[in-house]
């Protein structure tokens, strides 16, 4: 351990927690990339080797609070046809994809153009659209219920629909594996999470980053506002970057086949701090070159607070930022983000004028 951290007794298990580093999240300047790498943990161990994988588990979220994920059981033909089908998404004109643009969405879903997304108030340079469970709108909805909705789905590709909402039930799968394990590693039942999660509100994105000279961000710093986040990148596409210490930040390369995880707000909330959500950015490629991406939110639902677990009395507690407050019940946090993230959208559909800091998620 290093200064500044210390030793935690989780679920039986002895983990190192830092706390040097838990300081008012802000801007960051002169930052600069450290030759380090994120920890792989393989989640068929889960089945063979249980205790082995949650004191990894506990570890690397503790810790980094990223990591790289195989042993999924997800075939590769599923990965290439979802970033293939991404690709051709985006490769269509302009016109085509407004066709679904986010500023027919009263729920903040569909197409949002290159440059139209902010984070800490700067313009992210990627183009990306957005996708949640199909539901039924609320009449006379008010605050987050606003984002219970349908998806404007394209019609070209023509298997985008049945690409995406296979994909959807596939990544939730993992991401309720993984919420399992992570429940045992701290000393509760499994299926502590299966309440919240009985209607989840999942979003996935799927992101075009463009090459260019003119803006290094491609998606401002920030952090996850929900649980679970499985990120899935095209083999080659740099250009994300995790923070492990303040100001140094780690190079995190796509991996074949393999997801990047890391953990939102509210799970840094419920254990305390036990658990780190960790500030992340992407910055842009250069020109000629381009990043695809497709993130996978999984949260509960609008409506559920995720449980406190008994560890939290004994975590270093959460980092606390006066311009990002964090809510216990995960609608609210979504809907600050959202409308925070696309005040197009918030004050055309809702009539806000959004007055805090800009985030993406």
């Amino acid at each position: 351990m290093t200064d500044g951290d210390r030793e935690t007794m989780v679920g039986g298990y002895r983990v190192a927690v830092r706390t040097l580093l838990r300081m008012t999240a802000g801007p960051v300047h002169n930052v600069g990339v450290v030759h380090a790498s994120l920890p792989v943990l393989d989640l068929s161990l889960a089945d063979s080797d249980p205790q082995r994988f949650q004191a990894e588990l506990l570890d690397a979220s503790s810790n980094v609070g990223f990591f790289y994920l195989t042993g999924h059981g997800i075939v590769d033909d599923e990965f290439d046809r979802v970033l293939a089908t991404a690709r051709s998404f985006f490769a269509q004109p302009a016109q085509v994809k407004d066709e679904v643009s986010q500023l027919k969405s009263p729920q903040f879903r569909g197409y949002t153009r290159i440059g139209g997304e902010l984070t800490n108030g700067q313009t992210d340079w990627r183009e990306q659209i957005d996708l949640g469970p199909d539901r039924e709108p609320i009449d006379d909805a008010e605050g987050f219920w606003n984002l219970q909705g349908p998806n404007l789905w394209p019609s070209s590709p023509p298997e985008f629909r049945d690409i995406f909402t296979a994909w959807t039930e596939t990544v939730s799968n993992v991401g309720r594996r993984l919420l399992q394990q992570w429940a045992v590693a701290l000393g509760a039942r499994p299926d502590i999470f299966d309440e919240a999660f009985a209607e989840p509100a999942t979003l996935t994105k799927l992101v075009r980053y463009p090459g260019t000279d003119d803006l290094s961000q491609g998606v401002g710093a920030h952090k996850d506002s929900g649980v679970l986040t499985l990120l899935l990148a095209e083999p080659g596409s740099d250009g994300l970057q995790v923070e492990a210490q303040r100001g140094e930040w780690i190079d995190a390369p796509p991996i074949p086949y393999t997801f990047i995880v890391n953990i939102g707000e509210l799970l840094e909330v419920a254990t305390g701090g036990v658990l780190r959500a960790t500030r992340h950015r992407v910055q842009s490629p250069p020109p000629g070159k381009d990043r695809v991406s497709v993130p996978f939110f999984y949260n509960p639902g609008l409506d559920a607070q995720i449980p406190v677990f008994d560890v939290a009395a004994s975590g270093p507690g959460v980092e606390l930022d006066p311009g990002n407050p964090i809510f216990a019940t995960y609608g609210e946090n979504a809907w600050k983000s959202r409308v925070r993230a696309h005040p197009d959208v918030a004050q055309l559909h809702h009539g806000i004028v959004p007055t805090g800091v800009a985030s993406a998620y």
